[in-house]
């Protein structure tokens, strides 16, 4: 038998030795879940006792031989009071203080997730005024990494639990405080927010290797990655990087020393320290999810809410999405330990200048879209909560938070609470706008008929009815008339457009769309035609057929 070299055997030592430690995401100020059995965890001396204490609770168990421990807590009510939570092994005690009971949501996606509170439109006077003691937040910091994490770091205001505060909610997620903040005012619960997002990243980010590794549209951009890794390592890693970066920067500044001599400008491509970095870092495939969830895994939580797929409407990243969007949801609930985890979906809103429309008909962003328009139909306990109408000025980071947050809100107190409509108790609140259902052509106009959900009061903007394009069997579509002919049906009709076949409302990258219900939930884009999009890069085309939304 051969032996262990000294690097296994020290870390072998450093495992059977371990102090008693937790990860980062137990800390003072905590938010546990109510009513689930609360896991806890962490690392200890290896097969020695580990006894957590809580809310009058004694619980105990043995950390394994790799100091690996975990203990679940009976379920417990919501409490606003502050408790402490103990764990104790051997001689070795961590307290954590003021810790409540009640609703725990982690809070994903990328930069319109991540945006903080104090960057929004609203944050003049909603800063001031966020005195909630119970909703407590957790920033995590962004980070890329080729191996799931146990911990994330605390550091430079993150990784920490805080109460809400004017003096500490400018650093919460915008859409996530608002989201807590409408749940907490109709539950009366503490709330919970682990905000991981970041900017810049794709779906395939947040899915594990593992479920990559079984994606057919993922082989390319896998493949991709590995030859950009060994590229790294063959040219001499970290050394070889230092060298090629100031060998080009000597190179680079040559060249201006000349141009200034000569009296011209300095050349551009000044080369950029970042473009020497390891590229097994970073926004990599799953890297998102090993640094930020991973750390995660096993927290008893209440749900999701997810915010991603901008990054996905660049190049041709949009092809995996179909496949990578889905497995976000699949993936986290696996490592959240619940089949049925609520997943709140959050429609992107687009950044365009308004283009033309033929150019804006075959924007990345529709795909996106209807990818998550088709995920929520076909994935169980899941929301889409529409977004592009709270964008006004072109930007892809829109500043007007409160509406999206306070949609996720609604859906989430809908179907996650069961929470029924103060004005009709029998009927469940309110949480969407119409849904395209079917159409009819009715010799030189279509009618489109959108599911009885979500269109109560089915309306236009009465100034203007704008967001419908028809076309005819030419597949041109044309700036189209609208009206709300029935209680849950709207005319279409162009005089451009004799024989309509196809209708589409709300389909460009930034849409304008003016049709809502009575609680002006706005309607979901839509389209009424199957026909191939042809995205604007590359070859491929872009096929759909789509899921049935009859529900009645």
């Amino acid at each position: 038998m051969k032996s262990l070299c000294p690097a296994i055997l020290l870390l072998l030592a450093a495992q059977a030795f371990a102090e008693l430690t937790l990860p980062n995401i137990f800390g003072g100020q905590m938010v546990l879940q109510r009513d689930k059995p609360a896991r806890i965890w962490g690392r200890a001396d290896a097969e020695k006792e580990v006894v957590v204490l809580f809310a009058g609770q004694e619980k105990s168990t043995i950390a394994g031989k790799d100091g690996k421990w975990e203990i679940s807590l009976d379920p417990m009510p919501a409490n606003s009071k502050g408790q402490s939570l103990e764990v104790i092994s051997g001689d070795t005690s961590i307290t954590y203080d003021d810790v409540l009971l009640g609703d725990v949501w982690i809070c994903g996606g990328q930069s319109n997730m991540e945006w903080r509170l104090r960057s929004s439109r609203d944050a003049d006077i909603e800063i001031p005024s966020a005195r909630y003691p119970a909703i407590r937040f957790i920033r995590i910091e962004p980070e890329g990494l080729p191996q799931p994490q146990d911990n994330f770091p605390a550091e430079n205001g993150a990784g920490v639990w805080n109460p809400c505060s004017p003096e500490t909610i400018g650093d919460c997620s915008g859409v996530a405080y608002f989201f807590g903040q409408r749940l907490h005012r109709r539950l009366d619960v503490p709330i919970g927010l682990v905000n991981a997002a970041w900017g810049g990243t794709m779906a395939q980010h947040w899915v594990t290797r593992e479920t990559l590794e079984t994606l057919p549209t993922m082989k390319p951009y896998l493949k991709e990655y590995e030859d950009k890794c060994q590229a790294w390592i063959d040219g001499g890693a970290e050394e070889g990087a230092a060298k090629r970066l100031a060998e080009d920067l000597k190179k680079w500044e040559a060249l201006a020393k000349e141009a200034e001599a000569k009296g011209e400008k300095k050349p551009g491509g000044k080369p950029n320290p970042r473009s020497y970095e390891n590229p097994d870092q970073g926004r990599i495939p799953s890297g998102a999810l090993n640094a930020m969830i991973m750390p995660l895994k096993g927290l008893t939580v209440r749900g999701a809410l997810f915010y991603q797929g901008e990054n996905n409407s660049f190049g041709d990243t949009w092809i995996p999405f179909r496949e990578t969007f889905p497995a976000v949801i699949s993936d986290w609930r696996k490592i959240f330990r619940d089949e049925n985890l609520p997943f709140g979906i959050i429609q992107i809103a687009g950044w365009s200048t308004r283009r033309s429309m033929t150019y804006d008909m075959n924007h990345h962003t529709n795909v996106i879209r209807e990818q998550q328009f088709l995920t929520w139909q076909n994935t169980p306990n899941t929301g889409l909560i529409v977004s592009f109408d709270a964008n006004s000025d072109s930007n892809i980071h829109p500043r007007r938070k409160y509406p999206v947050g306070d949609r996720s809100a609604r859906w989430a107190l809908s179907t996650v609470y069961d929470i029924k409509d103060s004005t009709r108790p029998k009927d469940p609140l309110e949480w969407h706008g119409p849904i395209y259902k079917s159409m009819e052509i009715q010799k030189d106009k279509i009618l489109i008929s959108f599911e009885k959900a979500g269109s109560n009061g089915l309306r236009l903007d009465q100034t203007d009815a704008r967001g419908f394009y028809i076309a005819g069997k030419d597949q041109i579509f044309h700036h189209a008339n609208a009206r709300v002919a029935k209680p849950t049906s709207v005319e279409v009709w162009s005089e451009n457009v004799p024989d309509p076949v196809a209708v589409r409302y709300a389909w460009s990258n930034l849409p304008l769309g003016t049709l809502m219900n009575g609680r002006e939930l706005p309607a979901y884009p839509f389209r009424t035609d199957t026909w191939p999009l042809k995205p604007h890069y590359g070859e491929d085309l872009y096929y759909v057929i789509p899921a049935s939304t009859d529900s009645e």
